[in-house]
Order: structure tokens, then C-alpha cells, then sequence
């Protein structure tokens, strides 16, 4: 398959639904709607059925996993230290903390799974399950402790381990680990019901993905959103890359899977971050648009290099 038929689906139902969504065809309560039900509904039972089949041997490698993680937290560290030196130029943990996050999380449901799916297939799934249900939680974490040394910060662990614990990605997906170790199997009536609910998951989340873009705006002050994007873009990759080809010696499947995963723009939950801890919040809406429509370019370099 060529690099064109690749990406030009998962950009096409993208702008799509930022065409929906821009020329107010659909509006603002309508896109809330189709999202509750993409993430609520759709996503958990593609993800349920696919980790509950998944060849548990391919979705376990430590040496694959230190190879992401080890990257991605390098990377958040090098993005606090570029805040605090080069942008926000004096000592603010929640600050720092954010373009942290903005720097280093992965949009891994959204945007990498399609792309692993139509480069690679569905062979290598269980990995990229397992990689996202870890994801998330260890970058908030990170991002939360390192607010916490702020003397502003009020934040609630036990709030966030509720809210974590009970995110519909990261329940689905464990659910559908424990149904896999167990060897249980569901009645085919219930099979094919959550069949039917997960088609529509991929195209939904792209078209929410585009949909969403049109809320978030480039701010007059875009340069730190730039190095938040080149350093999600480029530099995390590129670690993945090192770590996994030179230390790690992963097999060229598995290594593809990972720089693919890490290469995703920012996920706007990232944002969502940002407005909960009220820093950096224009910085990272508009590392959501930048990265995101950089990435058409990035991802194309990507499959270049490693298909």
C-alpha cells in the first residue's frame, strides 16, 4: 500500500469534520453528542473486543516498553527544562509541568492506532493496547507531581486515581485483558452487537479529531507551541528510534509500532490538562492545531523511512 493511500483516508474524514464543524453544519452540542458516544460507546467496545482476541505474546516486550517510556519521559524533562530556561524563564512548576505534557503526549487513540492499523495491520494491536493503557496515566502522573511542588497547586490524588481507573479507554482495555487471561468467551449474539458498536470507532474519532479543531485557535504567541510541536514531532520519535534500533535491538516490527505511536500529534486531553491546572492553556490549544496538521507531514516522512 502506498504512503498516499495511508493518509489521505485518515485526513480526509479529519478535514471533514472540521468542514462539519467550521461551516457550522454541525454545531457545538451536536459534536459533544457524536464524542460521548465515539468515546463512551464505540472506542471502548473496539478496544474491549480487539485486546479480549489480541495474541497476548506479541503484547508483552519490557525491552519495547522501556524504549517508548524511557523516551517519552525524557522528553517531558527536556520540555520542563526548556520552560523554565528558555519561555517561561523563572521557576513555576505548573507551568513547566504543562509544557511538559504538551511536549510528550501522544494523541495514541486517535490518531496513532488508525495509522498503525493501515500501515501494519492489526498483528502488532495487543502491544499498541497495552502501550496506551500506561500512556496517559504516567504522563498525568508526572505532570501532576511535578505541579505539586507548586505552592498554588490543589490537587486531589484520590480524584485522579478515580478518574483514571474509571477513563473508558484504560477500563476497556483492562476489562479486555482480564477476559483474554481468562480464556472467556462471550456468546456470539454479544460478539456480534459489540462488532456493530466498534465499526464506526476509528472513522468517529478522526471525524471528532477534525471536529474539534475548529474550536481550538493558533495564538498570537505561537513559538512556544512550535517547540512544543517540534519536540513532540521530531525529537520523541527520533528517541524511539535510538533507543529501540541501537539499545533495546527491537525487531523492526515491534520498532515501527513504537516511533508510529510516538510520532501522534498532541492529544487535546493534553489541553484539557492545561485548563484544569490554568497554565499554559493557549500554548497547548495551539500545539493541538499545529501538531496535528504537521503531522499529515511528519507521518508521511515516517512511513517513508521505516515501510
Amino acid at each position: 500500500m502506498s504512503i498516499f493511500s495511508i493518509i489521505f483516508p485518515l485526513v480526509f474524514i479529519v478535514t471533514a469534520g472540521f468542514i462539519s464543524t467550521k461551516s457550522q453544519f454541525l454545531e457545538q452540542q451536536h459534536i459533544t453528542g457524536i464524542s460521548k458516544f465515539t468515546f463512551y460507546i464505540s472506542i471502548p467496545a473496539f478496544l474491549f473486543l480487539n485486546m479480549a482476541q489480541a495474541n497476548l505474546h506479541n503484547s508483552v516486550s519490557l525491552n519495547g516498553f522501556l524504549s517508548f517510556y524511557i523516551a517519552v519521559v525524557g522528553v517531558f524533562i527536556i520540555g520542563a527544562l526548556i520552560d523554565r530556561f528558555l519561555i517561561t524563564k523563572h521557576s513555576d512548576y505548573q507551568r513547566h509541568s504543562v509544557f511538559a505534557l504538551g511536549s510528550s503526549y501522544s494523541n495514541t487513540v486517535l490518531v496513532g492506532l488508525p495509522i498503525i492499523i493501515a500501515a501494519i495491520g492489526r498483528e502488532m494491536i495487543g502491544i499498541v493496547f497495552m502501550i496506551i493503557t500506561f500512556h496517559s496515566a504516567l504522563l498525568f502522573t508526572l505532570t501532576f507531581l511535578v505541579s505539586a511542588k507548586s505552592e498554588k497547586s490543589a490537587f486531589s490524588w484520590q480524584q485522579f486515581a478515580k478518574n483514571m481507573l474509571l477513563n473508558p479507554v484504560v477500563l476497556s482495555i483492562s476489562l479486555g485483558l482480564l477476559a483474554n487471561v481468562l480464556g472467556l468467551t462471550l456468546p456470539l449474539d454479544i460478539i456480534n452487537g459489540l462488532n456493530l458498536l466498534s465499526q464506526p470507532a476509528i472513522g468517529c474519532a478522526l471525524f471528532v479529531l477534525g471536529a474539534n479543531l475548529a474550536f481550538y485557535k493558533i495564538s498570537q504567541n505561537w513559538q512556544p507551541a512550535l517547540i512544543a510541536t517540534l519536540l513532540k514531532l521530531v525529537l520523541l520519535p527520533c528517541l524511539v528510534l535510538l533507543l529501540g534500533r541501537f539499545v533495546f535491538m527491537l525487531e523492526a516490527q515491534l520498532l515501527n509500532v513504537l516511533i508510529l505511536l510516538s510520532a501522534s500529534p498532541l492529544g487535546v486531553n493534553a489541553y484539557l490538562i492545561a485548563n484544569q491546572i490554568k497554565q499554559h492553556q493557549a500554548t497547548l490549544a495551539s500545539t493541538v492545531v499545529m501538531s496535528t496538521v504537521l503531522s499529515g507531514i511528519s507521518f508521511s516522512i515516517w512511513l517513508c523511512l521505516l515501510l
